[in-house]
């Protein structure tokens, strides 16, 4: 399976999962010119913007600290670009998410970083 696949597949679970915590998924793979954000979502009077991270082990790092800054500025521009589309959400508070999903374990870092960070 390549990688889009598995990752797909591990961002249709963190979804699930989302859902279940009472998130509800507006969008997937959202993509623009400027990157993509993974799920897009309402939590209460929220709306998250959530990177997913797999890691198969440990090797590599940990999944979470995959979302570095430089990938953190990507998803806020990405965010940002989104914010100016669909203009009805744009006055709406804005959070950033991350999943860590490590064989079968999950976790959710909720509102990971900021817009300042």
């Amino acid at each position: 399976m390549n990688k889009r696949k598995i990752g797909a597949a591990y961002e249709m679970q963190a979804a699930a999962y989302l859902k279940k915590k009472g998130y509800r998924i507006l969008e997937a793979n959202f993509r623009c010119r400027f990157g993509e954000i993974d799920l897009i979502a309402r939590d209460g009077a929220y709306l998250v913007f959530i990177e997913v991270k797999y890691r198969s082990s440990l090797k590599d790092g940990d999944s979470l600290e995959a979302v570095n800054r430089r990938k953190q500025r990507k998803i806020i521009r990405v965010a940002e670009y989104y914010l100016c589309m669909y203009q009805e959400k744009a006055d709406l508070p804005c959070r950033f998410d991350v999943i860590g999903i490590e064989e079968e374990r999950i976790r959710l870092i909720r509102n990971a970083f900021d817009c300042g960070s």
